[in-house]
Parts: C-alpha cells; structure tokens; sequence
C-alpha cells in the first residue's frame, strides 16, 4: 500500500528493439508523470517505450510539451487526491498555453471511468489500464484536437493473457528494475479495490519471464524486483499449479543478475518446494515482502483474508527457520471496520512478539464500491490515526534495536545514488531493504558509483537507518 511519486521522467533508458520515427509523430515532444505502485511503474515504463518507439522526444519538464501524460494511482482515497492534484495541475499548464494536451492513464481513470471527465473536464483523453498498448494513438489523436466527446476516452476489458512488458523506457536507476509477473488478483479481500481495477490474476509465461529478464541484465541490471498482485498464486491460472518456485528456481540460475528480491507475498500458498527454493537461492535476497494487514481472527475473516493466526505463525516459524537470516517486511491495517480495543490490542500484542524487520501500518481507508464499505461500526478518523501512531510507536524501538545489531557488522550493499547531505558519501541498501520503501545505509568510501556491490563495514545506526566504511568492492 505503499505510494510513490515520481517527478518528470529525466533518466529513462529503453530496453529491446526501438523503431524508426514516424512522420506523424516527429518532433513531438512529451512528458510523463507516473504515480502509485512499482506495478504501475512497470505499465509507465512500457509506455514510455512506446512513445519514444513512435519517435516522441521526452522532455525533463513539462512546460513546453506538445503533451503531458499522467499515469494515476486509484487505490486509496489520498492516492486518488494526489492524482487529481497532479491532473489539474497539468490542466493549468494548459490553460496558460505552456503545454500542448493533457492524456490521463492508469489505475485512476479504470476506476472512475467516464466520470473523471466530469471532475476534471479539460483533460484532452483519459485511457484505462489495459489500453496502455494504444498510448501512441491516444496521444495522437489528443494533438489532433479534433475529438467528439465521445471520442475522449478508451477502455479496454482486462486481457485473458497478461500483457507483455519488454521494451521499457526504463526510470528506475540503471542497476535495478522491476519484473512483473502476473497481473491482477483473484483474491476478494473486502477492503480492496485493486480486482476492480486490474482485473483477474493472469500470470505471464515462465518463458516470457526469463526473456524481460534477460533483457533487463543485458541493460545494465544488478537487482531484480518481483512484483504482482499476488506473488505466491503465480501460474495457478495458467498451468493449473503453483510455479512460483519453479521461476525462482530459473531466475536464480540467471548470469549477470546479482540480487533478486520478492515483493507482495500472500501469505498462502507456500509450499515446502517453494520454501526449499528460498532457502538454499544464490542470487534470490533472504527477504520477503508479506503484508499480513492483521492477526486477529475476527478482523481476518471480517477483512476476507482466508487465513487465520494459527496458519500465520506456523507460516512464520517456518520461515523462520528455513531462512534463519530472514528480513520480513509486513504491512497492517488498523480501524478495519468493527476493530475493537481488545483486537487492536491482540495486534499489538503479536507485532512486539513477532519483532518484524520492517514494517508500515496504515489506517482504513473506507474504498467506494468495496464489500468493507457496506460493513457496519466504522470508526472515526481519529480513532484509525491514534491507533496507526501507537502500533508504529511499538514497532519503533524493536527496529532500532534490530539496527543497532547490525554495528560492526560486514554487510553486502548495492550503491543507489550519491548523498546529497553528507559529502563524500552514497546512499546504498542492504538485503534487508527494498527501493523507496524501506532504510537506507549512508556509505562512505572512494569514487563508489550507483550500481556497485560493496562488502562494507557497519559504523553505527541512526534511528532506522545505518552508517557505514566500504572495505571493498565486489
């Protein structure tokens, strides 16, 4: 549930065959800004590619672009405002002739359908989730300027074989990059809105898989990062089983890739195979993305999670032990309609117990057209915000003290980016930390540039984040 904002689109890179410009197209420039999820910045990437292939020129800044396109984030009621701000920020752009038309894609235009033309009715063309392999001729048809009404919009049903993403105009930094390897989800959670929008889960061939892949190391690719709906439910719908661990196990065997990192788990549907597979990977990361979003057995069932606390601390111990360095990152949901102060305080109880590595929480937010919206005994605002603040005020000194342990270790650290506030220093990840939503490791040490695996040495922790000496690199 985490939510990203990207600024104007400045370090793309493409990836796979690009072609000739058409004459229709030269000289356009475009600019694009993706919000949401790293499964929405997979649909940016794609396209992006698509653009440049039909010989758009992106710019660093919007002002000045024959077109903008925004790539919007529906999934919660503060993504959708942050899209809605972004919109019309654009539309003023426009309105003082500093860019040419506004194009809205994505999450936000699926969900809401013809009625965001009338909350932001300037917009030249929205277009749904699954029309984003016809970005070029909504785009052209959006120059154009000649549109009837009826015309400013195109959806398109969700495909019954998930959509391919190779030849990327890449965003991410060169060294890593998201792999998407299913689409949508079958699972019914009643606080969710994602099937609505993205349709059922669809898992892409194993094949196809290795291919993006590859052709994301032959670009420059150190770290792969899954990413789907629902990770553990990959290939039931298209080989009638779980092949989860089959991928990994031919992922793992890739040349070139150094980390591979998994993300949204569901907590089902792990199998002793798939377990053997994590624990005894070479290149894929002992972490694991699993949001559990609460403990409780009423508020499971009430959430439709179909899974119980039993099933999730024997799912726990299990991986516990099979990977005895695993770093687990979760995400729960407080002020879940009905939520009482015993149950929140059986939450409690179970975070300080199971000591996560690392951990968000976020409050209910009531999604229109959910079965959670029709529930009854929905909290007050307040009461969600006070119970957020307590359970990150539990899991606070527990991640401390977890980075506390790591001082005078030696770790491995991937280099992102120079530090902008400490000189002579970079910003790198552990294992133990995903891009954008996890800690950070302020690294110091000679000419390091991003993309570089460092043995390092740990100084000392920060609050969540940690201080370290390069020893050398990898």
């Amino acid at each position: 549930m985490t939510q990203k904002t990207l600024p104007l689109v400045t370090d793309a890179r493409s990836t796979g065959q690009e072609a000739a410009p058409s004459a229709a197209t030269l000289e356009k420039t475009f600019a694009f800004i993706s919000l949401g999820c790293p499964k929405n910045l997979v649909d940016s990437e794609r396209m992006l590619g698509k653009l440049a292939q039909a010989g758009y020129t992106l710019t660093p800044e919007a002002e000045g672009a024959d077109i903008v396109v925004v790539n919007t984030c529906g999934f919660i009621e503060p993504a959708r405002q942050e899209s809605l701000s972004v919109i019309r920020e654009m539309l003023d752009l426009k309105q003082r002739g500093k860019v040419g038309s506004v194009v809205v894609a994505g999450c936000l235009a699926e969900r809401q359908g013809e009625t965001l033309l009338q909350q932001v009715p300037d917009v030249d063309h929205i277009v749904g989730v699954f029309g984003r392999e016809e970005i070029v001729d909504v785009v052209e048809r959006s120059l154009q300027k000649r549109l009837r009404e009826e015309q400013r919009s195109l959806f398109r049903p969700a495909p019954v074989k998930a959509l391919e993403d190779t030849a990327r105009l890449r965003v991410t930094p060169r060294h890593y990059a998201y792999l998407k390897i299913s689409e949508g989800c079958d699972r019914l959670c009643t606080f969710c809105a994602i099937p609505s929008m993205r349709g059922k889960h669809v898992s892409k061939p194993i094949e196809e898989i290795l291919r993006e892949a590859r052709e994301l190391i032959a670009d420059g690719v150190r770290e792969l990062i899954l990413v789907a709906q629902d990770t553990t439910y990959y290939g039931l719908d298209l080989y009638g089983r779980l092949r989860l661990a089959e991928l990994l196990r031919e992922l793992d065997q890739l040349d070139g890739v150094d980390w591979i990192r998994i993300l949204y788990a569901y907590p089902a549907n792990f199998t002793e195979e798939l377990l053997d597979v994590l624990a005894g990977a070479k290149r894929i990361l002992p972490y694991l993305d699993m949001p559990l979003q609460h403990i409780n057995d009423t508020m499971l069932k009430r959430m439709l999670r179909k899974v119980n606390r039993a099933e999730t601390e024997s799912l726990l111990s299990r991986l516990r032990q099979a990977i005895p360095n695993l770093a687990l990152r979760t995400t729960f949901i407080v002020g879940f309609p009905g939520e009482t102060e015993a149950e929140f305080a059986e939450l409690c109880d179970f975070v300080q117990q199971a000591r996560f590595e690392r951990l968000g929480v976020f409050p209910y937010s009531l999604e229109p057209g959910t079965p959670a919206e029709r529930l009854p005994d929905h909290l007050p605002e307040e009461v969600k915000l006070a119970r957020r603040d307590r359970l990150m005020e539990l899991q606070q000194p527990i991640a401390f003290a977890q980075a506390q342990r790591q001082v005078g270790k030696e770790i491995d650290l991937i280099v992102d980016a120079p530090d902008p506030e400490v000189p002579g220093h970079v910003l790198a990840r552990s294992f133990a930390d995903a891009p954008d939503i996890d800690c950070l490791v302020r690294l110091k040490g000679r000419e390091l540039k991003p993309g570089q695996l460092v043995r390092a040495r740990v100084t000392g922790a920060d609050g969540y984040d940690l201080m370290a000496r390069a020893i050398r690199v990898r």
